[in-house]
């Protein structure tokens, strides 16, 4: 595949893919100044979009990647993936628990503050004050 098509395929940019090139990730063949993917550079990338999604670094990618030669038939990189992605789903699960925390404490604070602009639209209505909140 050249650039633009595996730019179309993945949904990325070419300065995407030149910056996986330039970490290393990626290895197109060059024919002069056309870069060309392999079907191995496609599923590379499939994993590398994956993993950026799942909150891997660039780090942890490449070294899930560089197990895949390991010949072992993936076992390790398998395993190691299997880690990873077990401890980065604790995490966004204690991410996600913190969220809802901060969000039934913000809907408290909302509530309250709906009551007091409420009473005090109320008091100053009881007692004929008018103000730019009452007009």
């Amino acid at each position: 595949m050249t650039i633009r098509e595996m730019c179309d395929t993945f949904g990325v940019t070419p300065r995407t893919l030149r910056f996986y090139e330039s970490k290393e990730l990626l290895f197109p063949r060059r024919e002069g100044q056309k870069r060309l993917f392999t079907r191995r550079d496609r599923a590379r990338l499939k994993l590398i979009l994956r993993g950026k999604r799942f909150g891997f670094s660039l780090e942890d990618i490449r070294q899930l990647l560089d197990l895949y030669a390991k010949g072992d038939e993936q076992l390790t990189q398998l395993t190691r993936t299997y880690d990873l992605a077990r401890t980065r789903l604790q995490g966004l699960e204690r991410q996600r628990d913190d969220l809802n925390a901060a969000i039934a404490d913000l809907r408290k604070q909302l509530s309250w503050g709906e009551r007091m602009i409420a009473s005090i639209r109320n008091s100053k209505t009881a007692t004929g004050q008018t103000g730019p909140d009452t007009e």
